[in-house]
């Protein structure tokens, strides 16, 4: 069989070569405002807010948002073994990359044009978007080990995740300003359409600079097509599993610890919100986790390196922060005032003249009112269970509802519908609250919250005026509880990132002095699989410290340690994949590393609910994850990975006849 030059790193100059590199990371950094943006941020509240606001209710919206989650991540996962496959036998990953990109970009452009209750129109765009998006990765990955040498796969790889982290950062802090200074919806659509730019723009690189890699096979004999010949290989591939014994064994133990992973991704800033951290404080903590996860993957990438002489200092900073930010973050919260590190106030009880922390709905003895209040019963599938309850009220005079607690922000939970009219909502008589009920079908579950200076006893006021929206057929009032929130949590966000910028810069200085005489020995073990384990170890410290933690500061201490290990984890654990699967198979193969992390964005969620349910708190879930770090790390040591690396180069030396490789 005649050679074959299969890697476009052969023959090239050294400047070109750097050229090329920056080119495929580039790519990392377009897309990863798709990642931040639409997946994470923006979208998702975007959806249940305005998208879905014509639906019955936000549950009902969260649940048609995670069927198209759930639908983009089974078509993909579907297609992504069979599409590798193809592009391996036709030459055809940048090809295919393009389409997946093209499918991915205008679909996520096209979200500008999405308004009020147009939530099938946001669903079927999400999910051609995302199934673009998911798609494209995996030929993006699969031309990894073409473009990179075997020497600079980790640290190219980490690279990769750097430029994400900064460019989806980046665009994200964009996007917050828009939402907050452009007018109505403005704000997000335009955000969504920034996406779409910014991807396209800074995906041209790639595409300019980053050569196709050729064919693994011979021209298609007479009587094959494509499909045919990829839907053999693959076939071939999984009955002879021996053959990749160890490549297999590690897909497995990457399918068990991504998905404790994934799921700590998926789960923090819902968690964050159940614990009563604000808004701000948790918008805030994601993009600490993007900017800080920058330097951070780049130290990952080069622990496993042996030209790197630093490895000692980059070795001791990392250990000193698995260590050290638990046991700061800790420390301030039990140490510092409460209202700078976001500590648990102590809660406004009921007294003997006010309703303290809870739901108090109509009937009970704090409710003070004029009028005859109906009770409905709603049914199960509208409303959560026979037990909920829909107090109305329809009026042409002014009627009005009492209500006295102890506390300082309160929050009711009505209904809104096309026979609903306008309601004043104020505290102590104070500058009202002004609720247009009016929505053209019926939604339940919406909460208008308002806050006094003071915390105390007050009066909330509920009047339903004699005024209705010009298209609504009724005056209709109606709610089905009252919240008497507990005390908001006080913390200094600038005081609690200069605490941890000490810790760090202690650090630092530590290594400095240290590394070398305390890891200069260790450091000669560490390789690409050690330095995964040690990320799993940072997780496995991760998952116990969330089922303890309840203050502000501890969340930003635990996010800082997320990012120290996060992008690291999850670029050594691409490049360790590329090393031992044959580049002349990297589509075929990438595409069932693409299937497996497809898998680990459901089991783990998945177990989580149902601790969570069953338990009746996210905290025993939290600590549920440390299962999938220990499992997986277990089976990781159990991967020879320079076998697996050496079954690589086989295969290539028969598909290709390349000595090279």
């Amino acid at each position: 069989m005649a050679t074959t030059t299969y890697s476009s790193y052969e023959n090239v100059s050294e400047k070109e070569y750097k050229r090329r590199i920056r080119a495929w990371t580039m790519y990392d950094w377009a897309n990863s405002a798709f990642a931040t943006t639409i997946l994470a941020v923006v979208l998702p509240v975007y959806y249940s807010q305005v998208a879905g606001a014509t639906l019955t209710s936000a549950s009902t919206a969260t649940a048609y948002w995670s069927a198209g989650l759930s639908v983009s991540l089974f078509i993909v996962a579907l297609m992504s073994p069979l599409l590798g496959t193809i592009s391996d036998v036709m030459r055809g990953k940048k090809r295919f990359l393009a389409v997946f990109f093209g499918m991915g970009v205008v679909a996520t452009g096209l979200l500008v044009f999405v308004k009020t209750g147009d939530w099938l129109l946001a669903s079927i765009l999400f999910i051609v978007g995302r199934i673009g998006f998911t798609a494209a990765n995996v030929f993006y990955d699969a031309l990894l080990p073409h473009i990179a040498k075997k020497q600079d796969l980790d640290s190219v790889s980490t690279r990769g995740f750097a430029m994400g982290y900064l460019g989806g950062g980046i665009l994200l802090a964009i996007n917050i300003v828009m939402i907050q200074f452009l007018p109505g919806t403005w704000g997000p659509r335009m955000s969504f359409l920034s996406v779409a730019i910014w991807w396209g723009i800074f995906a041209i690189p790639l595409f300019r600079r980053i050569p196709e890699p050729p064919a693994a096979t011979a021209e298609l004999q007479a009587g094959e097509n494509v499909v045919g010949v990829s839907a053999r290989r693959i076939y071939a591939t999984l009955k002879d599993v021996r053959q990749y014994r160890e490549l297999f064994k590690y897909l497995i133990a990457f399918l068990i610890y991504a998905d404790g992973i994934g799921t700590i991704i998926g789960v923090a800033a819902i968690y964050g919100a159940e614990l009563g951290f604000g808004s701000v404080e948790l918008i805030f903590a994601l993009l600490l986790v993007q900017f800080v996860g920058i330097p951070f993957s780049l130290i990952f990438g080069r622990l496993p390196s042996p030209n790197q002489k630093h490895r000692p200092f980059f070795l001791a900073f990392i250990i000193y922060n698995i260590v050290a930010l638990p046991l700061a973050g800790v420390s301030a919260a039990r140490m510092l005032p409460p209202n700078i590190v976001g500590a648990v106030p102590e809660p406004y009880v009921q007294t003997a003249t006010a309703a303290g922390e809870g739901m108090h709905a109509t009937g009970d003895d704090h409710f003070e009112y004029n009028g005859e209040w109906s009770k409905q019963i709603i049914p199960a599938d509208e409303l959560g269970t026979d037990d909920d309850a829909i107090y109305q009220r329809t009026a042409n005079t002014e009627d009005n509802l009492g209500f006295i607690y102890n506390g300082q922000q309160v929050a009711i939970v009505h209904s809104i519908g096309p026979d609903h009219g306008v309601w004043l909502l104020s505290i102590d008589d104070g500058e009202p609250l002004r609720i247009d009920a009016y929505n053209p079908t019926f939604r339940h579950g919406i909460e208008q919250t308002i806050e006094v200076q003071t915390p105390g006893e007050h009066t909330l006021s509920l009047v339903n005026i004699d005024e209705t929206n010009p298209e609504s057929t009724g005056n209709l009032m109606s709610f089905t509880a009252v919240n008497v929130s507990s005390p908001s949590r006080g913390s200094n966000l600038l005081y609690i990132l200069g605490l941890i910028i000490i810790v760090e810069l202690f650090g630092l200085l530590l290594a400095l002095l240290l590394g070398r005489p305390l890891f200069s020995g260790l450091i000669a073990k560490v390789d690409t699989k050690s330095s995964i384990l040690i990320a799993l170890l940072a997780y496995a410290v991760i998952a116990i410290w969330g089922f303890f933690l309840n203050s502000v500061v501890e969340f930003w201490f635990l996010a800082w340690m997320v990012a120290v290990v996060q992008g690291g984890s999850q670029a050594l654990s691409r490049s360790l994949f590329s090393s031992m699967a044959p580049a002349a198979k990297s589509g075929e193969f990438f595409g069932l590393f693409g299937v497996m992390e497809k898998f680990s964005a459901i089991v783990g969620p998945l177990i989580f609910a149902f601790a969570a349910t069953t338990f009746g708190s996210s905290r025993p879930a939290v600590l549920s994850i440390i299962a999938f770090f220990i499992i997986g790390g277990l089976l990781l040591t159990r991967v020879n990975v320079e076998e697996g690396r050496r079954v690589a180069r086989e295969e290539d030396k028969i598909l290709l006849g390349s000595e090279a490789l």
